[in-house]
């Protein structure tokens, strides 16, 4: 079948339509920065020798991207956030996808439900998704330790106790910031919290917004107290932007946090700088006892006008397969073994791939921090959620973030800000 696209593209080609390789076959959004991504490339250009392309290397570029697709002259396929996607679709700004998914066979029962959703709008698709990133709560032992608490036994589940513990996790020194004890990371983290209290920012069709239910005004307030306990959001804006959490004197190497809610990449970064961390790794627990994981990741998608739709459908194709990640992972892990480093392994899209990853190919390292947060990161990944797709995702987005803005400046009580929001929210999404 793959080779039957291949001649298909060649005889387009001789053409000059679809799969000219005068035009070539383009990606937006993408680079080469690792074994990860290069792996992947080259068992694309090994199976598929035929197809040219052109990796016009660089971050995903929100006005270079739109303005490409004004002009009708976009790439093939273009690398972006997975949020972003429902917002671009309903602009029309990418092609659905289900014409290739059906044509190539692609496996998207293989996808982890949370990272499959955030891909598809009204139960059409529009890309195809990449990494899984999940949420974890990341403990500095020391700072456990010096406030009589055993980090293994620490419940994100008891929102009292959890504020009493951060606390005494925060040291400040003449009104200075030394160590901060829980940074809950708002305003970006405000699905989770509300998650955490039961709620929902927006209905699972994208069309309803939530926010002003009286569970999300008090997830906020209690995050924001969190915050304001610790200095206020000033202070603690300024100390946080200070912390370089991929390099050997992270945070937690500088004992400046207590706790941390963050991504795994931010885990598997220490372990490649930082392997005798003296850290635990918990879920994040919401009131109700349970695993709550908001999760992201990137993804593949075709511009309206792309010219070579069919190569950038194989192209996702190959990119995202079992088999292409398992050989992925396998370069990190040789890598990493011979840097004398620990990995975490990768966390990709595929259910399948990983699967075979942590089975096969991540062994225990002997280092019990990161041993272990394999194995909390692996137990969230089922209990993972996005913030639906929508007509006006980057609208939504705005909305939620800078009320919870306001609430942490002081501006607004929660629940007033929540209702502005709710207001802007309603007329973005339309009836």
């Amino acid at each position: 079948m793959k080779r039957l696209a291949v001649l298909l593209l060649v005889a387009i080609s001789a053409c000059g339509g679809v799969g000219s390789s005068t035009s070539g076959f383009t990606t937006m959004g993408f680079g080469l920065p690792d074994e990860i991504a290069t792996t992947r490339v080259d068992a694309f250009k090994k199976a598929h020798p035929d197809i040219p392309v052109t990796i016009n290397q660089g971050q995903f570029d929100e006005q270079a991207f739109l303005s490409s697709v004004a002009s009708g002259n976009p790439a093939d396929v273009v690398y972006l956030p997975r949020e972003k996607i429902g917002g671009y679709a309903a602009r029309g700004a990418l092609q659905p996808i289900g014409g290739c998914i059906g044509e190539q066979a692609i496996p998207t029962g293989d996808y982890y439900p949370a990272a499959a959703a955030q891909v598809q709008l009204q139960g059409q698709w529009y890309g195809i998704p990449e990494f899984y990133n999940s949420v974890v709560l990341v403990v500095n032992d020391k700072a456990a330790k010096d406030a009589g608490v055993d980090p293994a036994k620490i419940d994100t589940s008891d929102w009292d106790a959890l504020a009493d513990l951060a606390a005494k996790m925060t040291k400040t020194s003449g009104g200075t910031i030394e160590r901060l004890g829980l940074h809950p990371k708002l305003p970006e983290f405000l699905p989770l919290w509300a998650k955490a209290n039961g709620a929902d920012l927006l209905s699972a069709d994208g069309t309803t917004p939530h926010l002003d239910d009286p569970k999300v005004a008090e997830a906020l307030e209690y995050a924001a107290k969190l915050i304001a306990d610790q200095g206020g959001w000033k202070r603690v804006k300024a100390f946080a932007d200070t912390f370089d959490y991929f390099g050997a004197g992270n945070p937690f190497a500088k004992d400046q946090l207590g706790m941390l809610l963050t991504e795994q990449f931010v885990v598997a970064a220490m372990a490649g700088v930082d392997p005798d961390a003296e850290i635990t790794v918990l879920p994040f627990l919401g009131r109700d006892g349970q695993p709550v994981n908001s999760v992201g990741g990137n993804a593949w998608a075709v511009p309206k006008g792309a010219k070579n739709p069919e190569a950038a459908c194989v192209w996702m194709k190959e990119m995202t397969s079992t088999e292409t990640w398992i050989a992925a992972a396998r370069a990190r892990q040789a890598k990493r073994s011979a840097e004398g480093k620990v990995n975490i392994g990768t966390y990709t899209g595929n259910m399948k791939a990983d699967d075979v990853i942590f089975r096969e190919i991540v062994k225990p390292s002997g280092r019990r921090a990161y041993d272990d947060a394999v194995t909390v990161i692996r137990s969230v990944q089922q209990a993972g959620f996005t913030v639906p797709p929508s007509r006006a995702a980057a609208e939504f987005t705005t909305a939620y973030q800078q009320a919870a803005t306001r609430v942490l400046q002081g501006a607004q009580p929660a629940a007033d800000s929540l209702r502005q929001a709710q207001a802007e929210a309603v007329k973005a999404l339309g009836p």
